[in-house]
């Protein structure tokens, strides 16, 4: 891979190459792929979706939303720090018209859209999802798709389905959000179908991210960027995009260092405990002093947090540069803060955030109550769906079809595609309206 084809500013429906020399520097491509998932319907539902405790009325815990925004941020520190390293080792990208500043834009949007495709409850939304299909009342479509479009269903991923809203076509708009190519490659960080299922060792085979609905455009982005395939015997998978190793990072630092941080306000782990683990990640950098002069709880976290954040990012961009050739040959099968210096001690930050926060009672019991509110919208809109295809509909089915937004209440021609819409709208709701509507079909 080569960083020239890497950056390519291609969108949907383009006819001609854009230059980054011919580029305008007050509205750069970059940063309108930033604005347009910024002004989203998607984006906009992350404020009521889990990060960590579902339903949360508390308002300090992070939502999506939240958590994406400050990934983004994170994100766009290490892309610029690595553009800069990366520029004055191919000097010819400046020669192109590439800034640091681009790396840095690519890296933020693709990090602050990688959430975009969770439903809600958090992760255990999508494996109510993939239970539906597997284990409950929808493994009666099985015989009736190909084994990939099956495995779409049996392990829905939030990955996917965020491909899916960035680039899926509907009425009037081609091309979805119509992001740059390099955004794209940037936020699939899972470049592959949903067969064969993990088939190496490499990070990015760990899940996948590409629905066999968005199979062609996906190809056509990973031709356009030079991605390296890594598929056989027919099937599609490549190596990552250089930059989604920094978005993964971002993401890492985030999760690893605010939920332990959500955990200590929300009173699940002590204080004086979490505080010794994050000290030890930061031993190197903290200031005794000013440290101890802080009064309150609040103020030694966000002191912490601040510092965690600093250090890990410094951390990823060592790693990332250590690796860059094997990373762009396609040869780099880690993380890169599976490879840090301070990988124990996130570990342990992680160890401790499962026992105490991800399993405890609260959490748990929210996220029961979010299987059966999926399972349940699974099931009635799947149904009315169908039966509007096959004409079948009941009273209660039509009034279920008016319930859907408009541009989803006629079916799809084929059942994959039925089945992918109403799985797709959702996993778009959050939380709360979720609830709400399961609410109203319970007649509560």
């Amino acid at each position: 891979m080569n960083w020239s084809q890497l950056l390519s500013l291609k969108r949907f429906g383009d006819t001609q190459k854009r230059l980054r020399k011919n580029q305008d520097e007050t509205r750069l491509g970059f940063e309108v792929d930033y604005d347009r998932i910024i002004f989203s319907d998607s984006f906009r539902s992350l404020q009521d979706k889990t990060q960590v405790v579902p339903l949360s009325k508390t308002d300090f815990v992070h939502t999506r939303l939240t958590h994406s925004l400050e990934v983004s941020v994170v994100a766009r520190s290490l892309g610029r720090i690595v553009g800069e390293q990366v520029l004055k080792k191919y000097p010819n990208l400046s020669e192109e018209g590439y800034k640091m500043n681009d790396f840095g834009a690519i890296v933020a949007t693709a990090a602050l859209a990688h959430d975009i495709g969770n439903p809600p409850f958090g992760h255990n939304g999508e494996k109510a999802i993939g239970e539906y299909f597997k284990n409950g009342n929808g493994q009666k479509y099985k015989e009736q798709l190909t084994p990939k479009q099956w495995q779409d269903l049996i392990d829905f991923e939030g990955n996917a389905n965020g491909f899916k809203i960035l680039t899926e076509h509907k009425e009037g708009v081609k091309g979805g959000l119509r992001l740059s190519y390099s955004t794209l490659g940037a936020f699939i960080k899972y470049p592959k179908e949903s067969l064969p299922k993990k088939p190496t060792n490499q990070i990015a085979d760990k899940k996948f991210g590409i629905f066999q609905s968005e199979i062609p455009f996906f190809n056509d982005v990973a031709k356009e960027l030079g991605l390296i395939s890594s598929g056989n015997n027919g099937n599609i998978a490549y190596k990552r995009h250089p930059l989604a190793y920094l978005v993964e990072a971002a993401d890492d630092i985030c999760y690893t260092i605010i939920d332990f941080e959500d955990g200590i306000n929300l009173g699940l782990i002590e204080e004086e405990f979490a505080l010794e683990y994050l000290i030890k990640l930061v031993k190197d950098t903290i200031d005794s002093e000013k440290y101890h002069n802080l009064k309150f709880k609040k103020d030694r976290l966000s002191y912490l947090r601040a510092l965690a954040i600093g250090t890990l990012i410094n951390e990823a961009v060592a790693v990332f540069s250590e690796n860059e050739t094997a990373i762009l040959n396609g040869e780099y099968p880690y993380s890169l803060l599976e490879k840090c210096k301070y990988e124990a001690q996130i570990n342990d930050i992680i160890k401790l955030s499962v026992e105490k926060i991800y399993k405890s009672r609260e959490v748990v019991e929210k996220e029961l109550t979010g299987y059966s509110i999926i399972t349940k919208l699974l099931e009635v809109f799947l149904t009315a769906s169908n039966n509007k295809f096959e004409g079948s509909l009941t009273n209660y089915d039509k009034l279920i079809i008016s319930l859907l937004p408009e541009s989803l209440q006629s079916p799809k021609e084929t059942l994959y595609f039925r089945i992918l819409t109403i799985c797709g709208y959702i996993a778009s709701l959050s939380d709360g309206f979720a609830l709400q509507l399961y609410k109203k079909l319970k007649g509560i």
